[in-house]
């Protein structure tokens, strides 16, 4: 197993060489751990520590898709950033958000999943302000997730997966009402105004054009 820090700024710390039961015990042993994320892909293992920013932004989409829901009137089961991973793959991801909307009622009340057996999230949000050393998508695609939303801090793109690739869209299919310049938007006025005051405003205009 080989070890390489990555260079800048880098949270990230990249291994190659990991067997998929050391990874297994790594996700157990940090499991209490929510500084630190695993992503694993065939024998590479990246572990990722969130700055501020991250945390900020993913926070941030997390409320956007959480409030839609709710106005209107759409069921909504999170995993926050549990742990997706299938060992026939040898692929395993912690998205930032993830969500069952239109899978919701056949994960209801489900605490315990098998990803072999039961769907995956709809929709998962990724905040990747320094990039990966791994094919998240890739791993995302394999998984089978219909749809990502992956903000850089400045861009926001919106991938939905058609016959197993990534296609980038400029509208949310789980959540059509949302387009990429409209999150986009609310993303870049969090500055203008309080958080509170900004979903109101965010509320008023999904009745507005519900």
């Amino acid at each position: 197993m080989t070890t390489q820090t990555l260079p800048q700024r880098s949270n990230r710390t990249l291994l190659t060489g990991v067997r998929w039961e050391t990874y297994q015990a790594l996700l157990s042993d940090l499991a209490e751990n929510p500084s630190k994320q695993l992503t694993f892909d065939q024998g590479s293992l990246e572990i990722m520590t969130p700055l501020p920013e991250h945390e900020i932004n993913k926070g941030f989409l997390g409320r956007l898709v959480q409030t839609t829901t709710e106005v209107l009137g759409l069921e909504i089961a999170s995993l926050c950033s549990t742990t997706l991973s299938r060992e026939d793959l040898q692929k395993g991801i912690e998205p930032d958000e993830c969500y069952y909307i239109t899978n919701e009622a056949l994960v209801r009340g489900k605490i315990n999943f098998d990803f072999t057996v039961d769907p995956v999230p709809d929709l998962a949000v990724e905040v990747d302000i320094i990039s990966s050393s791994l094919n998240r998508l890739g791993i995302y695609g394999a998984l089978g997730i219909e749809e990502i939303w992956r903000f850089d801090g400045k861009n926001l793109s919106i991938y939905c997966l058609n016959d197993g690739v990534y296609e980038e869209q400029e509208r949310s299919k789980v959540l059509p009402i949302l387009s990429k310049s409209v999150i986009l938007n609310f993303l870049q006025r969090r500055g203008e105004m309080g958080e509170n005051a900004l979903f109101r405003e965010f509320r008023k205009w999904l009745q507005n054009h519900a």
